[in-house]
């Protein structure tokens, strides 16, 4: 199914705010999950931050339920303006609240966050924005619960970004969340980006964390595990996908993702994908047998050991 993913830009729009999502859907895309972009405005040409000019549609894109609509970030003044100029006709905000009330999932960028409290959106839900812009959401929009310091926040179909690389990390845990977090790494390593971990979300995986090294053998076993993390997965098998030796692979591993063994990989990769599974009101049991596990007692002992080294 091709999930269609609409931009809604504003005179000064950010260029990375808007091209860093957008690579990131564009390369999955590549990989072949299947994403259709558009590039929605009140008017054709869109002038960037950056000097930039933009082309972009005034029609909308037919958006269902699987569609995200996300709001890139523009240049805001230094402070802020007390009253800002509205930058959204009531058309553009009626469009925000409608995909979301259909069950679609609206998202920003740095201060496109600005759109989704102006449309309501943040009323009651948490959301984050540019550090340089937090207080004045949270002052503007008291109903808003702004987090402070973190990558981003998602409530109820409403994901916000603090803004520039951030909008990656973004994009990058949507991808995750549709296709799971292998097509995530895939996509992360490609762009030759390091995914970083949200302190207050569970940001997309361990995949991430551990992909930020250039051993292409290594990358060759990660990609085995990410794909069948729920199997038993022997360290010959391994070794041989590398086309190196048992030891040879251990230690480069180790080396590569500091510290860890290709098992230990593989079973942080399965309780992370239990914890989304109890989280999403799986119990421990069924969650346990979703990734691989005979049965609760090694998931309860890894998620124990997982906090205490936390």
């Amino acid at each position: 199914m091709t999930r269609r993913i609409a931009f809604l830009l504003v005179p000064g729009v950010h260029l990375l705010d808007l091209a860093g999502p957008a690579q990131v859907f564009g390369t999955a895309g590549a990989f072949g999950y299947p994403y259709e972009l558009h590039y929605v405005a009140e008017r054709e040409l869109v002038p960037s931050a950056q000097g930039l000019p933009l082309q972009a549609g005034t029609v909308w894109p037919e958006l269902g339920p699987d569609d995200l609509l996300i709001v890139p970030g523009w240049l805001v003044p230094d402070p802020p303006a007390v009253t800002p100029l509205p930058l959204f006709d009531p058309a553009s905000l009626d469009a925000l609240r409608a995909h979301h009330a259909a069950g679609g999932t609206v998202a920003s960028v740095c201060a496109g966050a600005e759109a989704l409290a102006a449309a309501g959106l943040l009323d009651g839900r948490r959301c984050t924005t540019h550090h340089d812009l937090q207080d004045d959401l949270a002052h503007r929009y008291p109903r808003a619960q702004v987090v402070r310091d973190v990558l981003f926040t998602t409530d109820d179909r409403v994901v916000t970004s603090a803004g520039i690389a951030s909008g990656i990390d973004l994009a990058l845990h949507l991808v995750a969340g549709h296709h799971g977090p292998a097509a995530a790494a895939q996509v992360a390593r490609d762009m030759v980006v390091y995914a970083r971990r949200n302190g207050h979300e569970p940001q997309s995986s361990a995949m991430l964390r551990h992909r930020s090294h250039l051993d292409d053998t290594v990358h060759r076993v990660q990609d085995l595990i990410d794909a069948r993390f729920a199997e038993p997965l022997p360290l010959s098998v391994l070794a041989a996908a590398g086309g190196v030796s048992e030891r040879t692979l251990t230690r480069a591993f180790a080396r590569a993702t500091t510290g860890l063994t290709p098992l230990r990989y593989q079973q942080t990769l399965r309780v992370e994908r239990a914890e989304l599974l109890i989280g999403h009101g799986a119990t421990i049991e069924a969650a346990a047998r979703e990734v691989g596990f005979d049965d609760a007692r090694m998931l309860r002992r890894l998620r124990s050991r997982t906090t205490s080294d936390g």
